[in-house]
């Protein structure tokens, strides 16, 4: 009863040993399912669990998921069950999820009727590890990779949540929504997370229904981009592509469009501040594309309509003159929008249907929506090429437009492109083109329906690019072969002018190809003279052959990978007569020339390898003839074998030789004999050079001979041979490779040439074995370079044929790891049969040459880094020449060939964690005594071997370690410095490998830390020598940046049993094993503390050791005795790093200490008397009254304070739904001195003691280091965790010296005593009452104290340490500390730096409560209120920030109740009334207060003043933190403002005016509702008739600013577009000259922006203006001397000039239809009277400088007279004037 496969992976079927896959994948899959659901049954989750679920994952990599549908929803409950145990060591976590990530990654294959998964287990593990309580006191150590695992992991899962999980969510995380706290954060970034949106339609009533209006309501009301408004986005863009068509966009767009423009942050204006927090929390590019694709299409267009106007209103942003740091997001909307849509017309038009909701038919993307999206978009793309970033964005939005509309997309791309292959002064023009001509090939080459005419673009575009090919611009050189690659391989090279005259039924674009491929010979003629030619220019000079540089530089070798790939790919797809002449060619020139072997030579040979590959027999029979003669001629001679210097030519031939037996083997079969002759003359040469050339030789053939792999890429089966009245090339032009009928030609080894290949190794290996073997017993003397000949015969022979040798033999090491399931080992088929050879034991001589071990170790035919190198370059291929839109596999057939291929090497590839068999030990130990040799080169070759190998080999870590230890023991004498250091660096690791010091094996690290320590007690070792010191510290920060807590009970829930025995079906039942016991962890401990006791170490060891201790504490199990002891009393220790670590590890062990207190339900609507709201409502309502401070009824009796039920958590009650959630602890335990645990008892013991309390104080007071030091929040758990656990029983001893520290002034004696209040007002959560009294009649005097002598140094720390203490506290617990700091803070004792700090300790302290304190909220605004005419700065910027935060409780957001906090709306009502007089003056507003608050009442003006500056403090504070602006109350401010904001840029205004301005400026970016938009335009109408010409200016430049940070709002309401156009039009009429200027700049940016039109109404009223008469001259002169205003005539026609030329300014990029008449108008007026003449000349500067660079394409748009005028007036004297 086969069940289908789920999906495998079809290109294992297309291997030659195909048909043997089956079985062994079967076979594969069922010892994984065996051992796995036994391990999990032996409750063995390590090792059997981990090394299964391992071999599940290769698996997966080698056959796709090859498995039923049954197994595969039983691999996943298993691990889903394993991933959430919830004390799982961290590791393993990540190992399962990646493992549960990948068999959920194809959702299509399991529908919600197979697999449902809960989501709570997910929600509490990301929980415990994502927001960990004990992570931050060193309890816990997680790797920083582990979060984005734990997203994908729950993405994973989503779409299979139960039904009902969104219901369940919303009661989950709805209580955390409060808007002032923390976890609104946390809540909006759980629903993003988790909330299911693929549910079916007819669930949808339980889906997204139950919160999108909630959450949608919510996102349109927040103006001012809170951090969680991104998330939100991220989570709307989810829903709308997986539910298009299911909700209607429509009412949000307009919104939806304008913050996305917002979020792009583009600059605007000329002098705009940007709100910072807009850079940091835009919305994320990608799910922006994503909405707006998932939007599109439907009945109504309105999403399109509003996609032309985003582009259009930021294109010129896109033209490359531009940069700045908003580039890159416009490029990556760029790059994105095309990609997401062609996936959406995958998914509607070509996907399978699957059980996801498919797109209805009346929402699906119609052809004409496809065109008008190209159309919007290809405008930017085009302008795109060019920029200052590269084409890399351009050229992939290219491809994938081409791919929906080729007629639109390719023909302005060429046009691009035929100019830029002409140029030569511009490089970076033609590098831009092809990159971007290279994306759009396949379309260009396959025609197809919409653009049949792309096909005869192609070989004129070939023959211009052939000079591209040019030695002296190498980035040109590069992106030319791989633009002619790209092209050769999609078409076949063949000449088919001939069927022109056989054939009449051709098309005529047919036609036209058939007669351009007449061409094709001379293309490839032509292309090889221009290699040749590169070649020739870089043969390398002189120079090279002395300096003996072994290796081409990096350039070159990249030139010589293009060369030979573009070559090559060229004659794998020309026709027969094609190559017949190329190969005679590249022949004649190998032949007649002799180059050096290092640069020219390889590209010559190279050459000559791609002909020989593409068509073997004609091209062995020229060359290798030819070689041999020479060779055996110049070698005729004795003499030559023993010269240190060859012969130019031998060396040459001999290279030539070695490349172009790199071919299919069994072609090679006829010239065996010459092969063997030569390498006998030849592997013996003295000269190094000439030896290593003919060992190369030798592995070439034995490659060739054994090895399986394709013989042919052409982009046809069959190849090209055919006669073209059969077969006709130019159908075949671009079209993909048929999966189904690849027709691989493979090369599988014949007898013959295996025979062939054992003939040469016993010819030459098998001597060479005998001759080492003799010398290593000392029989035979060797010079060393004779060794190393000899070395380098065997490791030839090894690496080309280690696929047919034979596995090492050897038994394999038992015992490493205890486990009860069989690790056995899976053996591959790959395709050889092993044939055993009589290899000797090797193994004794190769300590020469770690390389030799390495490759008998683990070479099979391929290597490892060669085949990843070769995976990336294969996608980057993939990619660049993919079509996303049919999907399907549509590639190139040498694409898909070279897929198989990769296929195979990964099989060959995948025997890692072979088994450990005995040889193996012996070579990786001589493999470590290398490592630690007294070489360095040799030794860093070693470990690199030593790394590799201990990366392969199963468990054999734990038989490595010991013997890596030897080196450092202490008592040992005769280990040389070297040795300590190899040993050192192989503990240490590479960056990627494994890392011995830091195995996560509890054995391991019992032994491996405790070494390390004792090293430092070495008497031999010089331990001061700075490498070694550097070792060290590299492997302290090495091991501390990668430990992760290791699991210890790893016990396995039912639940997960179960399915494994569904897994199994049969199994025997299991026995249970011991959990881990912590005896074992006191064991690694104890050992830890001998040696921590021993004898003198340098300093630095004991900093080493007390670092690997403290990373040995866990929140599981509590550390011994002994080591809570030593950590007391390091806390006193003489060095400052061991006091730090011991500090956090101290609050750590405090937290284990943690006695749990009871928790007892509440419900508040009894405690409040009030019934349960219905609907949702948020905010200050009846049923949380309760929560509020209210000074009536503080508890300040015993039984109030018993009676009273305190919430410590801010955000519980503010949103509704909160009964279920609300708990209250049970009365405090009361601490007891007879039932102390033996811990606590030395804790306890430290800190009553005096002495030890007065030395602590004595170091925490002293400072770190100078002016950086702040509050220390590791100290302030310290000082918590003991007043927690042990209540008051310290506070005798502590209290003397917190009267000391008061009295001391120092910053950091000031700092210790913050740090510990804070730590005792946290701590007294849960203290009786009368402990709490006794607490605060001890602590408000020291407080008062304290803040009365507050410094410039230490405001900070006390602003902390209120903000600390009162933090998730009731505030009614805290009523001391409040009405401490109520009392009064502005006294003004102490002058004003003491006011401002005080009102900075006081926000701190009431910021925390947020909505809980209304009343002391009100009463601080009252006391405030009068004091706002402040004359100190400090004090006032603070009043602002105070301020912000009394109002930040008001907010606009949906369902939530008006509160009881203060209002801004009452307080600005306040304050208008103060500022009438100023409102009401005409006269300009200085700043002409005296700065002291003089004796005497000042007039109401002055105050008036004072009062605007405070005002202005508050505003700016408020721009960036509150949520929403109030705008109605704002605006009754702004007429003020624009009469005070100073028009020039200058910066040595007083403060009032650059207060005002930069309030403006914040102001007109904020975010506007609809209903706002009237209100504004009133207030901007009645300032532009004001008298003010600042006002009028000023408004300008607001509301240039304000409509496009508004853009689709105010588009979206035709009145108000009317009213601006009106409004700008009017003040071009202005009186003043610079509101003039400044209306027409506005005006232009408007236009420019496409947020007006210019139409004919507009220009004919331009027109009308211009022509106003001006006076008479006589009257003009007579006027100007008595009067200089000038007449309104000359006013109006100048705004007329004025129009005209925002018009021409407003499109700098092109000549749109209606320019060339306006230029025309506008010259007439060259001559008129300043300031027209002014303008005129600016603007026409302007157009050259703009247009200069297009000129030519420009010219185009005006008639000959036009152009005259033009170029007198561009070049004419006036200019120049």
């Amino acid at each position: 009863m086969a069940r289908p496969p789920q999906k495998e992976i079809v290109y294992n079927k297309l291997l030659p040993y195909g048909e043997r896959l089956e079985a062994e994948a079967a076979r594969f899959l069922e010892h994984i399912k065996g051992n796995l659901a036994r391990a999990v049954q032996l409750q063995e989750l390590w090792p059997g669990g981990l090394f299964w679920t391992r071999k599940l994952s290769t698996y997966i990599r080698l056959y796709g998921r090859k498995f039923s549908r049954e197994d595969h929803v039983l691999f996943i409950k298993l691990l889903y069950e394993l991933v959430t145990i919830p004390k799982l060591e961290i590791s393993m976590m990540q190992g399962f999820a990646r493992l549960l990530i990948n068999l959920l990654k194809k959702k299509e294959l399991l529908s919600r009727d197979d697999l449902e998964l809960p989501w709570r287990p997910l929600y509490e593990m990301l929980e415990r590890i994502l927001y960990s309580k004990t992570e931050h006191l060193g309890l816990n150590w997680f790797p920083n990779s582990v979060e984005s695992v734990l997203k994908t992991l729950v993405k994973s899962c989503r779409p299979y949540f139960p039904e009902d999980a969104t219901a369940e969510m919303l009661d989950e995380w709805r209580p955390l929504m409060c808007p002032f706290d923390v976890t609104m954060q946390k809540a909006i970034t759980y629903f993003e997370l988790f909330l299911p949106t693929t549910l079916p339609p007819e669930l949808h009533h339980k889906g997204f229904k139950l919160w999108f209006d909630e959450f949608i309501g919510l996102w349109v009301s927040v103006q001012n981009l809170p951090q969680w408004e991104g998330h939100l986005v991220n989570l709307f863009a989810r829903l709308a592509t997986d539910n298009i068509g299911y909700i209607d966009w429509d009412p949000y767009v307009p919104k939806i469009f304008t913050r996305i423009l917002r979020s792009l942050n583009l600059p605007v204006g000329s002098n705009q501040v940007v709100v910072p927090r807009f850079l940091t929390n835009a919305y994320d590019v990608g799910h922006a594309v994503m909405w707006i694709t998932a939007m599109m299409g439907g009945p109504s267009k309105l999403v399109q309509k509003h996609l032309s106007g985003l582009f259009n209103s930021i294109a010129s942003f896109y033209h490359p003159s531009n940069n700045g740091r908003w580039l890159n997001k416009l490029m990556k909307l760029l790059q994105r929008l095309p990609s997401s849509v062609v996936r959406r017309l995958h998914r509607e038009r070509y996907k399978k249907v699957t059980w996801l909701t498919p797109v209805p038919e009346s929402h699906k993307l119609t052809d004409q929506d496809v065109t008008d999206f190209v159309q919007c978009i290809i405008q930017p793309v085009l302008l795109a090429m060019f920029s200052k970033t590269g084409s890399l964005e351009a050229a992939q939005a290219l491809q994938n437009l081409a791919l929906m509309r080729p007629e639109l997309v390719i023909p302005p791309v060429l046009e691009k492109t035929y100019p830029a292959l002409e140029t030569l002064t511009e490089p970076h023009q033609l590098t831009a083109t092809l990159s971007c001509v290279i994306g759009v090939a396949r379309s260009l080459v396959s025609g197809g329906r919409w653009f049949p005419e792309g096909p005869t673009h192609m070989l004129p575009l070939l023959m211009r690019a052939l000079p591209g090919v040019d030695p002296n611009d190498f980035s040109k050189c590069m992106i030319t072969f791989q633009f002619i690659a790209t092209f050769s391989t999609l078409v076949p090279l063949v000449d088919c002018s001939s069927v022109l005259q056989e054939r009449d039924d051709l098309s005529e674009v047919e036609r036209e190809l058939c007669s351009a491929s007449a061409e094709f010979e001379d293309f490839v003629l032509q292309f090889m003279d221009r290699c040749f030619g590169l070649i020739e220019s870089s043969t390398l000079e002189q120079t090279r052959e002395e300096t003996e540089t072994e290796k081409m530089t990096h350039l070159e070798s990249l030139v010589e990978l293009g060369l030979s790939s573009t070559f090559s790919t060229i004659l794998t797809q020309c026709s027969k007569d094609i190559f017949k002449v190329a190969l005679e060619k590249v022949f004649n020139f190998a032949v007649s020339n002799i180059f050096e072997t290092r640069v020219a030579g390889r590209m010559v040979a190279d050459m000559c390898r791609a002909a020989v590959k593409c068509r073997p027999e004609e091209s062995l029979k020229l060359f290798v003839p030819h070689c041999c003669n020479v060779i055996t001629h110049l070698t005729g001679n004795d003499d030559v074998l023993h010269d240190e210097e060859l012969d130019k030519e031998l060396l040459w031939n001999l290279q030539l030789l070695s490349e172009i037996t790199r071919v299919d083997g069994k072609k090679l079969l006829l010239y065996r004999e010459q092969f063997g002759k030569i390498l006998q003359r030849t592997l013996h040469l003295t000269c190094k050079q000439g030896y290593i050339l003919s060992c190369n030789l030798l592995h070439h053939l034995l490659r060739s001979a054994t090895l399986i792999y394709p013989t042919e890429y052409c982009s046809v089966p069959g190849g090209f041979d055919k006669p073209l009245s059969e077969y006709f090339p130019i159908k075949d032009w671009g079209k993909p490779g048929d999966l189904w009928n690849l027709d691989i030609q493979w090369h599988v080894p014949s007898s013959e040439e295996i025979n062939f290949a054992f003939y040469l190794l016993d010819t030459f290996l098998q001597p060479e074995l005998t001759r080492l073997e003799q010398y290593a017993r000392g029989e035979l003397e060797m010079s060393r370079d004779d060794v190393q000949q000899c070395l380098a015969i065997v490791h030839n022979c090894l690496i080309g044929s280690g696929n047919i040798l034979p596995p090492l033999k050897g038994e394999r090491v038992a015992h490493l790891v205890p486990s009860l399931v069989s690790l056995e080992e899976t053996k591959l088929y790959t395709g050889v049969e092993y044939v055993d050879l009589i290899c000797r034991t090797i193994t004794l001589t190769l300590s020469f040459f770690p390389q030799i071990i390495s490759d008998v170790l683990q070479f099979q035919g391929s290597h490892k880094h060669e085949f990843d190198s070769r995976w990336k370059s294969f996608n980057l291929v993939k990619k660049s020449m993919e079509n996303r839109l049919q999907g399907k596999k549509q590639h190139i057939r040498a694409l898909l060939i070279d897929r198989v291929m990769l296929q195979h090497e990964l099989r060959t590839l995948t025997m890692e964690g072979c088994e450990y068999k005995t040889s193996h030990q012996e070579m990786i130990r001589d493999l470590l005594c290398l490592s630690t040799s007294s070489y360095g080169q040799v030794r860093s070759k070693a470990q690199q071997a030593f790394f590799t190998a201990l990366g392969t080999y199963n468990f054999c870590c734990r038989d490595i370690i010991p013997l890596v230890l030897e080196f450092l023991r202490p008592d040992r004498q005769d280990v040389t410095q070297k040795q300590f250091k190899g040993a050192l660096y192989c503990l240490l690791g590479n960056h990627s490998g494994v890392c011995l010091a830091n195995l996560h094996d509890w054995d391991c690290i019992a032994q491996t830390w405790p070494a390390i320590v004792s090293s430092g007690l070495s008497k031999a070792m010089s331990l001061e020598k700075p490498s070694i010191v550097r070792l060290f510290d590299d492997l302290a920060e090495k091991i501390h940046r990668q430990y992760e807590t290791i699991g210890l009970d790893f016990a396995v829930p039912e639940k997960c049993m179960e399915v494994a025995v569904l897994l199994q079906k049969s199994g025997e039942p299991g026995s249970e094993f011991p959990a881990l016991g912590s005896e074992e962890i006191q064991l690694g401990i104890q050992r830890q503390k001998e040696k921590n006791t021993e004898a003198l170490r340098p300093w630095k060891f004991e900093h080493i050791s007390i670092g690997f201790l403290s990373l040995l504490l866990r929140d599981d199990r509590i550390l011994p005795a002994r080591a809570i002891k030593f950590f007391v009393q390091c806390l006193n220790h003489d060095a400052i790093v061991v006091r730090k670590v011991a500090i956090s590890a101290v609050a750590g062990i405090l937290k284990q200490l943690k006695r749990a207190h009871k928790k007892v339900p509440i419900c508040p609507y009894e405690i409040s008397g009030s019934p349960k709201p219905s609907s949702i409502q948020a905010g200050d309502r009846a049923d949380n009254q309760w929560l509020h401070y209210n000074s009536q009824s503080l508890p300040k009796t015993k039984e109030a304070w018993e009676s009273c039920c305190f919430v410590e958590k801010t955000h519980w009650g503010y949103y509704t739904c909160w009964e279920s959630q609300q708990e209250k602890f049970s009365n405090p335990l009361f601490f007891n001195f007879f039932l102390l645990l033996q811990a606590e008892q030395i804790i306890y013991d430290h800190f009553s003691d005096p002495k030890f309390v007065e030395q602590l104080i004595k170091f925490l007071s002293l400072e770190d280091r100078k002016g950086k030091d702040k509050f220390n929040p590791r100290r302030f758990c310290l000082f918590k965790g003991l007043f927690r656990n042990f209540d008051d029983a310290f506070l005798p001893v502590l209290q003397p010296h917190l009267e000391q520290l008061v009295a001391d002034s120092h910053e950091s004696t000031q700092r210790c005593l913050a740090e510990i209040i804070a730590g005792l007002i946290r701590g007294s959560k849960h203290w009786t009452f009368e402990k709490v009294e006794k607490l605060w009649k001890l602590l408000c005097p020291l407080l008062r104290t304290a803040l009365s002598n507050i410094t410039v140094e230490t405001y900070n720390d006390w602003g902390t340490c209120i903000a600390t203490s009162c933090e998730s506290r009731d505030p009614r617990k805290l009523h001391w500390l409040f009405e401490l700091l109520l009392e009064s803070p502005l006294s003004g004792e102490g002058g004003s730096f003491v006011d401002a700090c005080r009102l900075y300790v006081l926000q701190g302290g009431l910021a925390q409560q947020e909505w809980r304190v209304p009343e002391l909220l009100h009463r601080l605004l009252k006391y405030l209120e009068p004091k706002l005419t402040q004359v100190y700065k400090n004090v006032r910027e603070r009043i602002g920030s105070v301020l912000t935060y009394i109002f930040m409780i008001d907010v606009s957001l949906p369902n939530t109740a008006a509160t009881k906090s203060p209002r801004v709306h009452e307080f600005t009502t306040r304050i208008l009334e103060n500022l009438k007089p100023l409102m009401e003056a005409d006269e300009e507003i200085q700043n002409h207060v005296m700065e002291e608050n003089g004796v005497g009442e000042q007039d109401e003006r002055t105050q008036g003043i004072k009062l605007l500056k405070t005002i202005l403090k508050w505003l700016m504070a408020s721009a960036g933190r509150s949520f929403s602006t109030a705008v109605t109350e704002q605006l009754q401010l702004l007429p003020l403002f624009f009469k005070i904001a100073p028009v020039e840029n200058d910066n040595s205004y007083d403060e009032l005016k650059r207060d005002a301005k930069m309030c403006l400026s914040l102001m007109s970016q904020g975010l506007l509702y609809p209903q706002q938009v009237p209100l504004v335009l009133q207030v901007l109408k009645q300032t532009a008739r004001s008298n003010s010409w600042h006002a009028r200016y000023t408004i300008l430049t607001y509301l240039q600013t304000m409509v496009f940070y508004n853009l689709f709002i105010f588009l979206n309401n035709s009145e108000a577009v009317n009213d601006i156009r009106w409004l700008v039009i009017k003040l071009l009429e202005d009186e003043q000259l610079e509101v003039r200027e400044m209306a027409a700049t506005t005006l232009s940016g408007l236009l420019q922006c496409n947020f007006l039109a210019m139409d004919g109404p507009m220009q004919t009223h331009f027109e009308q203006l211009c022509k106003m008469r001006l006076p008479k001259k006589r009257k003009r002169d007579l006027a100007s001397m008595g009067d200089t205003i000038p007449s309104g005539d000359l006013v109006k026609r100048h705004a007329g000039v004025l129009g005209l030329s925002a018009c021409i300014l407003s499109s700098p990029y092109d000549v749109p239809t209606w320019m060339p008449q306006l230029l025309m108008d506008l010259s007439a007026h060259l001559n008129d009277p300043q300031p027209i003449e002014m303008t005129v000349k600016k603007t026409l500067s302007n157009f050259r400088r703009t247009h200069h660079d297009n000129w030519q394409e420009h010219k185009q748009q005006f008639t000959d007279d036009q152009l005259l005028v033009l170029t007198d007036l561009l070049v004419s004297p006036c200019y120049y004037a």
